[in-house]
């Protein structure tokens, strides 16, 4: 079952932007409001990782020289 939330003491004008969004979204306020939501918890930062679990990352690589790791950051980069 979902949470009620509440936001208090919203400036007119933003709830007026708000409902124009939604119009233009072919949502309800709620429905636009949720969207947005969703698409924020969607580009929260994963979890996060100990610097023991980097240090065996890291190692889990196999990586002897720098040279090695600026080749495959550049990889990545590229893909």
């Amino acid at each position: 079952m979902g949470v009620n939330l509440s936001i208090k003491n919203v400036p007119a004008e933003k709830v007026e932007l708000l409902k124009q969004r939604a119009k233009s979204n072919h949502r309800s306020l709620q429905g636009e409001l949720l969207a947005i939501i969703d698409q924020a918890a969607a580009a929260a930062p994963k979890k996060t990782m100990t610097i023991e679990e980097l240090s065996a990352y890291v190692q889990s690589l196999g990586l002897k020289t720098r040279d090695e790791a600026t080749k495959m950051i550049r990889e990545d980069r590229d893909r």
